[in-house]
């Protein structure tokens, strides 16, 4: 799921009792500005001085999807239009004021104290928005504009999502259990469910050809492929074949797939490749059916355009303060530290393939996680440094150091109730996940 071109509605908002051609001068400013965005506006650089004006930009604006509904509040203006625009139109509400010149004369804008009514009048009516207050032409407000449209229009593109679970998370894994209505209405999200055992069978039902493209694939990256056993590591890929191709066929957004005992015990391979081949697909894939670990990893890769690992946090060294993510062998391969060794290896307790192994690579990390802690929907966020560092365990794992020190982040942790499993990609990207998170209604905790 690729994150589309935002669709942004434009009124600008004025009253004729003010300077009516500096208004005008300052709309044309803003946007030629709106115009350097990658997105698409709906409406028309004119100020609206009446309810009737308002009334008739209605229409267009409803005609579409928007991502946002964007306020130029270019004077100040009763409350009443902007009232009226939040009920009809559902969309997140943005409002933009202008600064002038304190020259001790008249205000010819007046237009923040605008955004100051509107925003009490709105409150009373149950809605609320977003502000920005910034010159006609300043880059930062475009920047902020960019980054709440490209918040709403992944909240827009996670409604009608569908993702797929294999198999039911191991017992007393609670941090992998989910509610389903919860996420249907929180997200939009829908997820069709198989059994673990009625899905190995389907795989074993494949040919065996099935898994020639990405055994063709997995030797590219892994040069040792040929000395695992070949058996196991080409089941492995029969299970990527049959989820890949359901994900295309049925249009998967990711997969959460119970992956021990099952796949070792009734088939004879490790599910753990097939899911990194996915994440390097950017289908988001976690084990151990973890629902909510996809739902993060999938927000998570609208939000930075990159890939993500759904990982655990397994060491901790309060004296250096760093900490260790590691999983059994599911990262991307474009995280990989390029200066240390790539290969296909065994799981490290069943000793079947194929798993990827290799150290991450350095460089600004976001981890997060949509968790269920203390019996509520929150968003927990923080930001490290992934370190260069050798390999800490088989598998894939990352040493990193949080933005604060190991014991207070560990503190934060334990205390909020965070889940086994955080999704972590690379840069920063906090700010966009705070926004999602305002769309959808969700508290946000920060552990850093």
């Amino acid at each position: 799921m690729s994150a589309k071109r935002p669709c942004i509605g434009v009124v600008a908002l004025g009253r004729p009792t003010f300077d009516v051609p500096f208004a005008e001068e300052i709309l044309a400013k803003a946007w030629g500005a709106l115009e350097s965005l990658n997105a698409d506006l709906i409406g028309k650089p004119e100020l609206l001085f009446d309810a009737d004006a308002v009334l008739g930009a209605l229409p267009a604006l409803k005609a579409q999807k928007l991502d946002m509904l964007l306020l130029l509040q270019v004077t100040f203006t009763d409350a009443t239009m902007t009232v009226e625009l939040g009920k009809e139109i559902d969309a997140p509400l943005v409002m933009w004021s202008f600064p002038e010149a304190r020259t001790g004369g008249r205000l010819r804008l007046n237009s923040f104290c605008g955004v100051n009514l509107a925003s009490h009048a709105l409150s009373r009516n149950d809605l609320s928005i977003d502000y920005i207050h910034a010159d006609a032409d300043s880059p930062k407000a475009i920047e902020d504009i960019a980054l709440l449209a490209k918040a709403g229009a992944i909240v827009n593109e996670l409604q009608g999502a569908k993702l797929k679970l294999v198999g039911e998370h191991p017992d007393g894994f609670d941090a992998c259990n989910f509610n389903e209505q919860e996420l249907q209405t929180r997200f939009g999200i829908d997820v069709d469910r198989i059994g673990i055992s009625d899905f190995i069978n389907q795989v074993k039902a494949l040919p065996d050809d099935v898994a020639d493209a990405p055994y063709e694939r997995s030797k590219a990256q892994f040069p040792n492929l040929g000395e695992l056993d070949q058996e196991a590591t080409r089941k492995t890929l029969k299970v990527y074949s049959k989820l890949r191709t359901e994900a295309d066929e049925k249009g998967y957004k990711g997969v959460a797939v119970r992956c021990w005992p099952d796949f070792f015990v009734e088939y004879g391979c490790a599910a753990c490749g097939a899911l990194a081949l996915l994440n390097e697909d950017h289908t988001p894939a976690g084990c151990e059916a973890d629902m909510m670990g996809v739902v993060t990893s999938l927000t998570l890769q609208q939000a930075s355009g990159g890939s993500v690992f759904n990982t655990d946090l397994v060491d901790v060294n309060i004296e250096d303060d760093s900490i260790v993510f590691w999983h059994c062998g599911q990262a991307p391969i474009d995280m990989a530290d390029t200066d240390q060794t790539i290969q296909g290896t065994i799981h490290s307790n069943r000793k079947m393939p194929l798993l990827s192994e290799f150290a991450l690579k350095p460089g600004r990390i976001t981890m997060a996680r949509f968790s269920q802690g203390h019996g509520k929907l929150r968003l927990l966020l923080a930001g490290a440094e992934m370190i260069k560092a050798p390999l800490a365990f088989s598998g894939t794992a990352g040493t990193a150091r949080p933005d604060i020190p190991v014991k207070d982040f560990l503190d934060r942790m334990i205390n909020e109730g965070l889940e086994h499993h955080t999704a972590l990609t690379y840069g920063e990207h906090r700010p966009i996940m705070r926004a999602i998170a305002k769309r959808l209604g969700i508290e946000v905790v920060e552990l850093t």
